[in-house]
C-alpha cells in the first residue's frame, strides 16, 4: 500500500512537469518555423520539378505544346531507348537477385569461414561508384586491348582485331554485367537483414523431420525473405535504371543508348531544353512507381515469434560444401573488387596499359602529369572538396533542424517537412539536373555556371540520407531530457544544441561524412551543370575518356577510392563507438 501512494505521489509530482512541457511544446507549434523550412525544402525539391513539368509543355515561343510528349512516344530514336532501359534495368536486378540471395543466406544461415571479410568487401562493392567499375572493364574487357581479351588472344594464338573477342565490354551484356557488380550489394543487404531477423526455429525443425536442407531452403526460407528479395530487385531496377556513368562508357561507344544518355545527348549543342523536360517526365514516373511498391512491400513485411525467448540462429555446417560457397564469392567479389582494383592500380603505374607488366613499363608520369601538369586537376580537386564541405555541413545542419521538428512533432507540418525530406530519393539525378538547370538559367536567380548550381544539386540529393541516419538517432533519444531544459528556461534552439546534438553526436558525424561521400563521387547530376570553371574530378574523369588518357583515369580513380575507404573506416570508428 505504501508502495502504491509512493508511486502515486512520484506520478503527481511530474503532472506539472508534463503540463509546462506540453504548453511549451505548444507554444513552439505556432511559430513560423515550420513555414519557413516548408519553403525552404519546396525550393529545394519542389521547384525543380515546377520548372521540369512547365517547361515540357512549352516550345521556343514559350506557347502551350503537346508536342514534345507526341515525339517521345512516336519516335523511336526515344522509345528504343525506353524499351533498353526497362530490359537492362530488370536484367540488372534479376541477375543481382540470382547472385545475392544464396551469398546472403550463406552468410546468415552457415558456418561459411571469413563472414566478417566477406562483408567487408561486399561494402567496398557498395561504396564503390559504378562509373569508376566501368572505367575498369574498358580496361580488362575492351575487345581488342583489355586485359581478359590479351590473355584470351596469346593462350590460343589468335590475333586481336582478326579473331572475335571473348569478352566485349561495349554491349548491352557488358552493361548488364558491370552495372550489377556494384548493384548486387543492394539485394544483398535487404535479403542478410531479412535472415537476421528470422529466428532459425522454423528451418530447425524442417531439419529434424528429415527435410534436405536445399528442400528447407526452398520451402521455409525463401518464402520467408521473399518480400526482401522483391524490394532488393525493385531497389536494383531503379539504381540502374537511373545511373549515367555506366551507360555512357559501356553502351554509348556501341551506338546504345539508354533514357540517362539520351537525356545528356539533347543539352548537346544546340539543347532541346522541352524535349529534354518531356523525357524526363517518364524517368520520374517510374522511379516513383517503383520506390512506392518497394515501401509497400517491405511495410507489409513481419515476423512474429509465438512461445517466448527464442535460442538464437543456429548455423548450417556447410563441411564439403563449402569450397563452392567460397568460389561464388570470389567469382562475384574478384568480378567487382580484386580485378577492377588491380587493373587500375596497375594502370596508374605504366607507361602503355596495354602492354606488359615490366621494368621497362613501369613509371610515375602519369602521377606527376596528374597532379603537377595537369592544368584541370587543382581546379577539379578544388571544386570537388569545396562542394563536398559545402553540401556536407550545409546538409547535415538542415536534416538536423528538419528531423528534430519532423521527428519530435514541435511544429505544425512536420509531416510536410518529413514527406519534402524524403521525397528526393525518387528523383534521378540527372532528371534533378534538368530542373535546376531549367530554375536557375532564367532571372531573377542565374546560377549556372557557378558552383552554387552544383551544391543546390548535392544538397537535395543527399537530404534522403542525411534524414534517414538523424531521424534514426534522434529516436534512440528520449524527449523528456529536452522538456527538463525547457522548464529550466532555455530555448528549443538551446536544448537542441547543448543537449540534443551532443547526444546525437556520432549520427551528425556519420551524415556528415556519407553526404560528402555522395557528393564528391556525384557523376548523373554534375554532367549536366558543370561548366569550364566549375569541373569536378568525376567529370574530369569522363572527359578524359574522350582522349583515351586512361593513365590519369586511374590515377584519379584511385585518389578517389582512397579517400571514400578512408571516410567509410570513420563512420565504422564512430559507430562502433556508438555501439560500445
Amino acid at each position: 500500500m505504501a508502495e502504491r501512494n509512493n508511486i502515486t505521489s512520484a506520478a503527481a509530482a511530474r503532472a506539472p512537469l508534463r503540463s509546462a512541457a506540453a504548453r511549451l511544446v505548444s507554444f513552439d507549434s505556432t511559430t513560423p518555423l515550420s513555414l519557413a523550412f516548408v519553403l525552404l525544402l519546396a525550393t529545394l525539391v519542389l521547384l525543380p520539378m515546377f520548372w521540369l513539368v512547365v517547361t515540357s509543355f512549352r516550345d521556343d515561343a514559350k506557347h502551350f505544346t503537346l508536342e514534345h510528349y507526341r515525339q517521345f512516344f512516336t519516335d523511336a530514336s526515344f522509345l528504343k531507348p525506353l524499351l533498353t532501359t526497362l530490359w537492362t534495368s530488370a536484367a540488372v536486378g534479376l541477375l543481382c537477385v540470382i547472385v545475392a540471395a544464396p551469398m546472403s543466406w550463406l552468410v546468415a544461415r552457415t558456418d561459411l569461414p571469413g563472414k566478417r571479410l566477406l562483408r567487408t568487401l561486399i561494402l567496398a562493392s557498395f561504396v564503390t561508384p559504378p562509373f569508376l567499375g566501368a572505367f575498369a572493364w574498358v580496361l580488362l574487357g575492351g575487345p581488342n586491348a583489355g586485359l581478359i581479351n590479351q590473355w584470351y588472344y596469346a593462350l590460343f594464338g589468335l590475333k586481336p582485331f582478326e579473331a572475335a573477342p571473348l569478352l566485349n565490354i561495349f554491349s548491352a551484356g557488358g552493361m548488364v554485367f558491370v552495372m550489377a557488380l556494384y548493384t548486387f550489394p543492394y539485394v544483398f543487404t535487404f535479403v542478410a537483414n531479412g535472415l537476421d531477423l528470422i529466428p532459425s526455429e522454423l528451418e530447425e525443425a524442417s531439419a529434424i523431420l528429415g527435410v534436405p536442407a536445399w528442400r528447407t531452403a526452398l520451402d521455409v526460407t525463401l518464402p520467408l525473405v521473399t518480400p526482401a528479395l522483391l524490394a532488393g530487385f525493385l531497389v536494383a531496377f531503379l539504381q540502374s535504371m537511373t545511373l549515367f556513368g555506366t551507360p555512357a562508357i559501356l553502351a554509348l561507344p556501341a551506338a546504345i543508348d539508354t533514357m540517362t544518355t539520351k537525356i545528356w545527348s539533347l543539352f548537346q549543342f544546340p539543347p532541346r531544353l522541352g524535349l529534354a523536360a518531356a523525357v524526363s517526365l517518364p524517368l520520374l514516373l517510374i522511379s516513383v512507381v517503383l520506390l512506392k511498391a518497394q515501401s509497400t512491400i517491405m511495410g507489409r513485411r513481419g515476423y512474429a515469434i509465438i512461445g517466448g525467448k527464442t535460442s538464437g540462429t543456429r548455423l548450417m555446417r556447410l563441411r564439403a560444401w563449402k569450397v563452392p560457397a567460397l568460389a561464388l564469392f570470389a567469382v562475384v567479389l574478384g568480378c567487382s573488387i580484386v580485378l577492377p582494383y588491380g587493373v587500375l592500380l596497375r594502370t596508374a603505374f605504366v607507361k602503355n596499359w596495354s602492354g606488359p607488366m615490366g621494368l621497362e613499363n613501369l613509371t610515375f608520369d602519369n602521377w606527376r602529369f596528374v597532379f603537377f601538369e595537369f592544368s584541370q586537376t587543382r581546379l577539379a580537386l578544388q571544386n570537388t572538396f569545396v562542394l563536398g564541405l559545402a553540401a556536407a555541413t550545409a546538409g547535415t545542419l538542415l536534416v538536423i533542424a528538419v528531423a528534430y521538428l519532423s521527428v519530435r512533432r514541435v511544429v505544425r507540418g512536420h509531416r510536410y517537412l518529413s514527406f519534402l525530406a524524403t521525397a528526393p530519393v525518387a528523383i534521378p539525378g540527372i532528371v534533378l539536373a534538368v530542373g535546376l538547370f531549367l530554375s536557375y538559367t532564367q532571372p531573377p536567380l542565374v546560377l549556372y555556371g557557378t558552383l552554387a548550381i552544383i551544391f543546390l544539386a548535392y544538397v537535395t540529393k543527399e537530404i534522403p540520407v542525411g534524414y534517414q541516419q538523424i531521424g534514426a538517432s534522434l529516436k534512440a533519444v528520449h524527449p523528456e531530457l529536452e522538456d527538463a531544459s525547457r522548464i529550466f528556461g532555455a530555448s528549443r534552439a538551446r536544448a537542441l544544441v547543448d543537449i540534443t546534438v551532443p547526444l546525437i553526436r556520432n549520427g551528425v558525424i556519420t551524415t556528415w561524412i556519407l553526404i560528402f561521400i555522395g557528393s564528391i563521387r556525384e557523376l548523373s547530376a554534375t554532367i549536366l551543370l558543370f561548366t569550364a570553371r566549375t569541373k569536378t574530378v568525376s567529370v574530369t574523369m569522363f572527359d578524359l575518356r574522350e582522349s583515351n588518357d586512361w593513365g590519369p583515369i586511374a590515377v584519379l580513380a584511385i585518389t578517389m577510392l582512397v579517400i571514400t575507404f578512408v571516410l567509410v573506416l570513420l563512420i565504422n570508428r564512430f559507430t562502433d563507438r556508438s555501439m560500445a
